[in-house]
């Protein structure tokens, strides 16, 4: 019986193809470019920041559906979410320290709490999108529009063409800041170009999938990688196929074995994470993520 259900199953899949491609492409488009993003994510640390990246997002949906509804304000949610998230980045991308003597630490923090509690308080006065809010903040991406799959695609194609274009300087001026602006590097535009990245990627595919699982994208298929110590330029690619097939494969499970869709996203990464964690206990190798002391991984551009 389980054989006959389960090409029951497929089948029944592949005759509403046309209703699942949309987010199973999304998945792919937004896993991939998040999980390249991730290593740097990972790797200086800025897990927390893409923590409170995603809040935003989410709370960029829920005012926009707030000004919808109370003030007649028509602001599309997609909109929302890119605004807050980079709006966000921007903010906790300053040195905090140098400016208002604030650790970076708590302003982290303070995003992520304000944008997370502001995004439930909205949500209890606009009840008929009750359903809507809990989507963008735990993700159930069953349907995705086609102008959020464009949105993500497309996004993602310029974010990771550009970083690939400039991902020796990115490099060197992220793990090396000092010797980076000997060579005439501009370490701040390089910065600011990475934190804008993820802060764009982050809110076109929070309103699509959810900022569980763009959360989850954006850091575990990274951490899974570095955990195994591979070289930069591997990491790259490799958390890049983790991060798409984390997307896609957590969509197929959720939709085999009725599960929400942000939730089966986030543990099939999670997933990936625990699996490096057993391949390196089981080789005897000390848990710890491969950071370099220096970017000689990729030359400095000359």
């Amino acid at each position: 019986m389980e054989p006959e259900a389960a090409v029951s199953s497929w089948s029944a899949f592949i005759g509403a193809w046309d209703i699942f491609r949309n987010p199973l492409l999304c998945a792919l488009g937004a896993g991939a470019v998040l999980g390249f993003l991730g290593v740097f994510v990972v790797l200086r640390r800025m897990v927390f920041v893409s923590a409170g990246v995603t809040q935003s997002a989410g709370l960029g949906v829920a005012l926009a559906f707030y000004l919808d509804i109370h003030l007649g304000m028509h602001l599309d949610p997609l909109v929302g979410a890119a605004a807050l998230a980079l709006v966000s980045t921007l903010i906790m991308s300053v040195d905090s320290g140098r400016t208002i003597k604030l650790p970076r630490e708590s302003l982290l923090g303070l995003v992520f709490a304000l944008s997370g509690g502001a995004a439930v308080l909205l949500g209890d006065r606009i009840s008929q999108e009750a359903h809507e809010i809990d989507s963008i903040l735990f993700g159930s991406a069953v349907l995705v529009r086609t102008f959020d799959l464009v949105a993500v695609l497309v996004s993602g194609a310029l974010i990771l063409a550009l970083t690939l274009w400039w991902l020796r300087g990115l490099v060197f001026a992220s793990f090396d800041p000092d010797a980076a602006r000997v060579q005439g590097l501009p370490v701040n535009l390089l910065d600011r170009t990475l934190f804008v990245s993820i802060g764009i990627m982050v809110g076109v595919s929070a309103r699509a999938l959810g900022s569980l699982p763009v959360f989850a994208f954006s850091v575990l298929p990274a951490a899974a990688v570095l955990l195994l110590g591979v070289r930069l330029p591997w990491a790259f690619a490799l958390a890049t196929v983790l991060g798409a097939l984390a997307g896609v494969a957590g969509y197929l499970f959720a939709f085999f074995y009725q599960f929400p869709v942000g939730g089966s996203q986030t543990v099939m990464a999670g997933l990936f994470a625990l699996l490096a964690i057993l391949i390196q206990v089981l080789r005897g190798r000390p848990l710890r993520l491969a950071l370099p002391a220096r970017a000689r991984a990729i030359s400095p551009p000359p």
